[in-house]
This record gives C-alpha cells, structure tokens and sequence, in this order.
C-alpha cells in the first residue's frame, strides 16, 4: 500500500463519516416528522370510523325491524318455505350475512349465514327484532302478539382513510423539511472537508514509518534476516515492528521443522489444509491432493472456499467454519463434486506468521449411500417401491393445504383387495408379495402421471386426485378412474402356474367437502371401501356421513361380541334337510344367531368376520358345538330321531393344536355318537394347509365325523385336487 493510497484513504473515510452523521440526523428529522402526519391523520380517520358505525348501527335495527315484520305469518304459522321466501330479499342485500329466527321458546326456525364473506378490517353491527303478528284474541279487538325473535348481523367495510388531510398535512411538513435538510446539508459538506483535511494530516505522520516497514519486510521476504527493523515508535506501528521482529528470530527454527510437518501431515488418510487468517491455503497434504485431483503446487495459494462446490461457497464463512464440524461439497479437476465432513479449528500462535486455520477434509460418499438408502426405506414401500403410509400421509397433507388455499378439490381413493387373505393361505405369502407387486405396477402405468399412489398397509392401497374444480361435480371422472381401476384388478395374476382372478374394493372421499385434513379424509375413505365391501366387493362408493356410523355400528358390534356368550344371547336354529324324492326330513343344519337386545337378530354375515378378527370365533365354535350335542341329545330322549346334524368349521378352529382332543372330549361328555354330525368347511380352509388339512380330516374322519366341502367354486381347487381329502358331501355355491 503505496503512502499517497493510504492517505487517500484517510480523507475519504473521514469525509464519508462526517457525510453518514449529517444524512442520518436528515433522516431522524424526517422521521420524527412522518410521525406527527401519521397521528394527525389517525385521528380523523378513527373520527370518519366512529361516525359510520354509528349508522351502520341505525340501519341494522332498521333492517332488523323490517324483516321481523315481513316473516310475522310465517312464524305465526311456521311455515318454513313461506319464512324463506320473505327472508330472500334480505339475504340479496351483500351488506347482511347472517339471519336467524327463533319462536319464544327458543327452537331455531330459519338460520343462514353467508359462506363467502371474509370481513377481516370491516365493520360489523348486530341486531334483534320481536317477530310479532295482531292476533284477535277478543272479539273484535287485536292485539299485537310476539311468536319469536329475529337476529340479524350487516357487515360492511371499513371507510376509506381521510387521504385529503393526509396530504395537506404532508404538503405542510414536507415544505419545512426541504428547508431543514438544505441547511443540514451544507454544514454536512463543510464538515466533511474539514475531516477530510484533518485526516489527510495525520496520513501524512504515517507515511515514513509504514514506508520503512513495508521495506522491511521485502529484505525478510528475499531470505534477509540479518538487518533489524529501524523504526523507533511506542504506538501501534512500533508494536507491528515487534512482531516482525519476532518472526524474523523464529524464521530459521520454522524452516527445519518443516520437513517434519510435511511428513506428519502426508501420512495422514483425510485430506488436510492449513490457511492463513483470510483463508489462502498455505499447506495442503497428499490426501488433499489425491481427493482434488490436482497438484499441490496448483492448490497452494487458492482460497479454502474455491475448493468448495459453487453451490456452497455462498453460505461459507471462514470464521465460522474454522469452528464447527460441517457437510460440504468439494469440486474435483473433472468437475465431480464430493460430499465431505469438514472440520475447522484455529491455529493459536503468538508468531502471526503461524496464525490461520486447518481443515480436516473427510470423504463421506459411503455414508451418504447409507443414508439416502435409509431415507428411501423410511418413505417407500420396500415390496412396491411406491410411498409407504408415512410418505403417502406428506404428500397428501401438503396437496391438501395447496388446495385449500387455491380453491381446488382433492379426491382419494382407498383401494383394499377382496379375500386376499385366501391368496395367502392358498398358495403361501411369497405369492400374495408377488400379486401386490405387479398390482403396483399396473396401478402405476394405468393411472396419470401425476397421481401418487401408495401402499398404506398389507394390501391396502391409497391414491389421490388434485387439481380438480370445486364448481363442478368431479364425481363422474373420479368414478371413471374407479372403473378403470377396476378393471386392472380384474385380469388374471399368474401364480404357480395357475391363473388367479381378484377383485377389490374402492372408497372415495373429495376434499374440502368430506374433510380438510388428512387423518379424516383417509378414515372417510376408509369408511366408504367398507362400504363397498359389505356389497359384495368389486365396486366403489363415494363416502357419505353414514357410512361413519355404520363404521361406528361395527365397532360396537365387536365390542358387544365379547359379552354375548355370557349374556347367552346367541342361539342355535336348525334347518330342516329334505329328502326331495320323498319329502322325509334326513337331517339339518345349525345355524348360529345373535339375539342382540334392543338391535334384534344380528345375520351371521356381519358378527361371524368380526368373530373371525378378535379370535372369538374360537370360543364361539366350542359353544355352538356343545350346544348343538345338547340339542341332539335332548331331541333323542324324546323319541325323535333328528338325522344328521351338520356344523360350521373355520379356519382357525382347525388350526387349533387341541381341536381333535376337543371334540372327543364334548361328544364323551354328552354321550352322542361323532356318526351323528357333519362338519362343513370351506373349500378355501382346504387349500390353505393342504398337507396338514389332509392329516386332520383324516383323524375327523377315523372319529366317524362326515365332513363335506361349504361354498364349492368360490376358491381355487380342482375336482381332481379334493381326491385327497376324505370328503363325502359337496355343497355347490
């Protein structure tokens, strides 16, 4: 830095001070001005405010009154369609939103609000009315009589501000502060020239000494360190000759160690910088180089941030760098970039020549791999590779709240496949895997590119619509892509060489006009596809508020389930099984009912799959088969010969490891023969198990137990494959 630069300095900086007080004095003035204008200005528009309330006011009770008068018959004769009517000329009137009309005993007739009025800076009055009609309660006298009271809001906005005050006070004050600001002006300029000259001055006291410094320092520079410094000074300049002096004395030890430190420094696997105070690089090892694919003499000298990537070098700061542990990007000399762990530290030192900064430099691409793997596995669906319920959940929320700010409706499908567990118990979960993944895909190329689609648990599947209007009625796209849905359900699954058809069942539900959140909108849905499930399956519903009570309904069924065999509500009916070729009854069978108090008979069809989920059905069969062994034996000490009695048997009963044990146990104990019953099972019961379900019928059977096949041709067997089991009766559904 040259003395003349250095002065130039000095006077300018002095001037510019000088120039920065004076403009800001200018600016607290002004300020302190605009002040006073605003507060005036308040005033008369609170004043203008008060007066439009007060007739907003008037007008309201006005209003309130004519309306009153105008609905007196149809209150006296509560006849709503008349009570509209008067009240459709108010409810033209922009200004009123909201009216309501209540009798003398305080039971709502007619209430309405405007839906569209967001009145957020506005004014609003309230007011009441007696709704009364001359009633002729003496002959040839009426009097008035009050049949109710009616409630009437009129909102308005705020009037505009007194803009003519406004500016004459502006104009007013505006015209002193010109003057002001002129004379603050002028003693601004003459200031700043007498600073200017002041530091010019002093500048000029500094220039030898700083001279002989900088000469200095060139001789140290060149490898010179034999010649003291001769500046003599006792102020800061003399405490910089110290210091130079110091490095001078140390510069012969600080070349031998050297070596030393480039040795540690080399043997070291993370890259490592060493920087000067402003950040040039001063020292950077093989690791560093070797990571940068450059050379050490071409990274030497380069700032610590022109190794970062562009992308990061805007948010660096060396200071704080030098302090913290961070994740950056390093650009390489191919132009790759590297995700590294950077660690900063201060380099403490007396000796400015040591001063600075290191960095460690750590490559972290492995860990970022983890990472974002993790990441992945946390959002999507490992089986499906579509977004798992927690990613289906963000993304519907955050598609929610843009809608409801653009004024757009969201429609959600939630898809739940049909007896799907019978793809799993038939032929194992590794294919029911497989049929859901090649569901996703064909729901993933079926559907619009925009639509996103997730697996929210077992085979349960979610999408959603956006972007559709809120002035039309989406129903009928919304049930075109359920169709279409549908119909990609529909077609064949290859599974172990046998061909599987499904079908699934779909609920729909649109935001905002069902829910405005997504734990809502979802069990809205949710409720819809039960809805279509309890219809036989294959179809889709639009969710209606119903349907929430009849999900309600369900769950105080499965609740009440639990107490119905101690409160012995349920009972056995038996029906009649008719020889047709001459009319004898040959047997019957038992039919499970549930005479649930205050709800009549529950059908099987809605208690037994509520059994079957809460394990109960376990209980339930135990009941129904003591039950029915007591019926048979009390049928026979009366004389009768009741046939042969056929049951239900379910899965899971089956797959009881006591259930042979069991039924030995409760024939003895009523002391009826096993020759005497037949236990039904469902053909898709059969083939879940197949080699295990042979061993069990086997010893059913060895007992003198008939066993016949329920609902034959709903499942997925042949003729052929039921040769193994000891099956005496088919029942062909």
């Amino acid at each position: 830095m040259s003395a003349v630069t250095l002065k130039l300095k000095y006077a300018s900086a002095a001037f510019v001070v000088v120039l920065l007080a004076m403009v800001a004095l200018a600016a607290l003035f002004a300020w302190q001005d605009d002040l006073e204008t605003r507060r005036l200005s308040s005033m008369a528009e609170s004043s203008l405010r008060e007066r439009v309330a007060t007739e907003l006011s008037a007008r309201a009770s006005e209003t309130a009154e004519h309306a009153a008068d105008a609905v007196a018959g149809a209150v006296a004769s509560r006849d709503a369609a008349a009570l509209s009517r008067h009240l459709q000329k108010f409810i033209d009137d922009s200004t009123v939103t909201e009216i309501g009309v209540t009798d003398t005993a305080g039971v709502v007739l007619f209430s309405w609000k405007r839906s569209d009025q967001a009145n957020k800076a506005g004014l609003r009055s309230e007011a009441t009315a007696p709704v009364r009609e001359m009633v002729e309660t003496i002959p040839g006298a009426a009097t008035p009589h009050t049949f109710g009271q009616l409630r009437l809001v009129l909102e308005q906005t705020a009037p505009p501000s007194s803009a003519t005050l406004s500016d004459r006070l502006a104009f007013a004050k505006n015209a002193q502060l010109q003057d002001t600001l002129l004379l603050a002006g002028a003693l601004a300029l003459l200031g700043g020239l007498l600073g200017a000259g002041l530091a010019w001055r002093a500048a000029r006291r500094l220039e030898r000494p700083i001279v002989t410094l900088i000469r200095g320092v060139e001789r140290i520079g060149q490898g010179d360190y034999t010649r003291p410094l001769e500046v003599r000074r006792r102020d800061e300049i003399g405490e910089l000759q110290q210091a130079l002096e110091k490095m001078r004395g140390r510069l012969r030890q600080g070349t031998i160690n050297k070596n030393y430190l480039h040795s540690v420094l080399n043997s070291m696997t993370d890259a490592v910088f060493v920087t000067s105070p402003d950040g040039v690089i001063k020292v950077a090892n093989s690791a560093a180089c070797k990571l940068l694919q450059y050379g050490e003499e071409e990274i030497l000298g380069r700032g610590i941030a022109a190794v970062l990537d562009e992308r990061e070098r805007e948010g660096f700061d060396l200071l704080q760098a030098a302090q913290e542990t961070r994740e950056t990007l390093v650009r390489t000399r191919t132009g790759q970039t590297i995700p590294v762990s950077l660690t900063g530290s201060h380099i403490a030192s007396d000796d400015p020549q040591f001063q600075g900064s290191i960095f460690v430099a750590r490559n972290i691409t492995d860990r970022k791999r983890a990472e974002r793997r993790i990441r992945y596995l946390a959002r999507y669906d490992a089986l499906t590779k579509i977004p798992n319920r927690m990613q289906f959940h963000h993304l519907l929320q955050q598609t929610i709240a843009r809608s409801l700010r653009s004024g757009q409706v969201v429609a959600l499908l939630y898809l739940d496949m049909d007896r799907f567990k019978e793809v799993n118990d038939t032929f194992g979960h590794g294919s029911g895997d497989r049929v859901l993944e090649v569901l996703a895909e064909r729901l993933t190329r079926a559907l619009p590119k925009d639509t996103i689609i997730g697996r929210l648990a077992g085979d349960e599947f979610a999408l959603f619509v956006d972007g559709l209007p809120s002035d039309a009625d989406n129903r009928g796209p919304i049930a075109h892509l359920a169709r279409a849905i549908l119909t990609e359900v529909a077609r064949a699954f290859q599974l172990n060489q046998h061909e599987v058809f499904l079908t699934a069942s779909i609920g729909i539900a649109f935001c905002p006009r069902d829910a405005e959140n997504v734990i809502d909108l979802i069990r809205n849905a949710d409720a819809a596809m039960y809805y279509s499930k309890q219809n036989g399956g294959n179809t889709f519903a639009f969710y209606s508020p119903e349907m929430n009570a009849a999900a309600v309904e369900r769950l105080m069924l499965k609740s009440k389930l639990r107490r119905a065999l101690e409160r012995d509500e349920l009972v056995i009916r038996y029906q009649p099984k008719v020889d047709l070729r001459n009319g004898r009854i040959i047997g019957a069978e038992a039919l499970l009912r549930w005479r649930l108090p205050g709800h009549g008979d529950i059908p099987p069809s809605q208690f037994i799959p509520l059994a079957e989920e809460t394990n109960l059905i376990l209980d339930i069969g135990e009941w129904v088969l003591n039950r029915v062994c007591m019926d048979y034996r009390h049928m026979q000490t009366e004389g009768g010969d009741p046939g042969r009695v056929s049951l239900n048997l379910s899965l899971k009963q089956l797959r009881q490891a006591s259930f042979i044990l069991r039924c030995r146990s409760v024939f003895r104990r009523h002391s009826v023969s096993p020759t005497s019953f037949e236990l039904e099972i469902t053909e898709t019961t059969l083939m879940a198990d197949a080699k295990r379900t042979v061993r069990l019928l086997d010893e059913l059977y060895a007992m003198g137990l008939h066993l016949s096949i329920d609902d034959f041709g709903t499942g997925y067997s042949s003729l052929s494959a039921l040769q193994q089991f000891p099956i005496g009766t088919l029942k062909i559904d």
